[in-house]
């Protein structure tokens, strides 16, 4: 039972996606712009700036590898506290047709963190011994939280696109309910990005940070 519900949410996601082809194109490529602005602000700021930024990564690392033990529970309530938000503003802003910006404006700057992250850790760690902190850091739960961000941010504007089309009230209402239960489920996946972010990635951190 359990399994035929999750293949018909799989084909559910798959037809999501194929059904909003263009519109996932123009937001994961709003992502990709985001992560180049990052790199390119790491590459473009002055020597104090980089100094302080070398010590604050230096601190954590250091931090990392005194800690005797990892209050788990503290560190995924932040973390879900701050995917709940994530979920709930992407989800507000997309049923507003004058909320889209916001909504594309989001997905800009979760790219700008993620390429302003990569960045720094090479830069500071050189391309090898970055890049795997990296992928140790952020690519578990990333799997997840890039691509239940990017169908929150689709969501809102195939509702955006609804709406202007179709200005029937009765419809709206329905795109607006379809949106609130797909939002729902990506909410979910985002917890469970979550889970994966403090109890898989930050214990492999945990025990790999000494040889970086």
């Amino acid at each position: 039972m359990k399994r035929d519900k999750r293949i018909k949410l799989l084909e559910m996601l798959k037809e999501h996606v194929k059904n909003n082809k263009k519109e996932y194109m123009i937001v994961a490529l709003l992502f990709v712009i985001g992560i180049f602005l990052g790199v390119l602000f790491i590459n473009h700021i002055q020597e104090g700036q980089k100094t302080e930024i070398t010590e604050y990564f230096n601190t954590f690392t250091e931090k990392m590898r005194s800690m005797e033990t990892i209050n788990s529970m503290a560190l995924l309530k932040n973390s879900m506290g701050q995917n709940i938000i994530l979920a709930i503003v992407l989800w507000f802003f997309g049923t507003t047709v004058i909320g889209l910006p916001v909504v594309f404006g989001i997905v800009l700057y979760r790219g700008f963190c993620l390429g302003y992250t990569i960045a720094v850790c090479v830069t500071i760690m050189g391309l090898p011994q970055g890049l795997w902190f990296v992928l140790i850091l952020l690519l578990l739960q990333n799997i997840l939280f890039i691509p239940a961000m990017l169908a929150l941010a689709v969501s809102g504007f195939k509702l955006y696109k609804s709406i202007i089309k179709d200005r029937n009230k009765e419809n709206i209402k329905i795109e607006v309910v379809r949106h609130t239960v797909f939002s729902f489920l990506m909410l979910l996946v985002l917890m469970l990005a979550s889970v994966v972010e403090i109890f898989l990635s930050t214990n492999i951190l945990k025990g790999l940070i000494k040889y970086f």
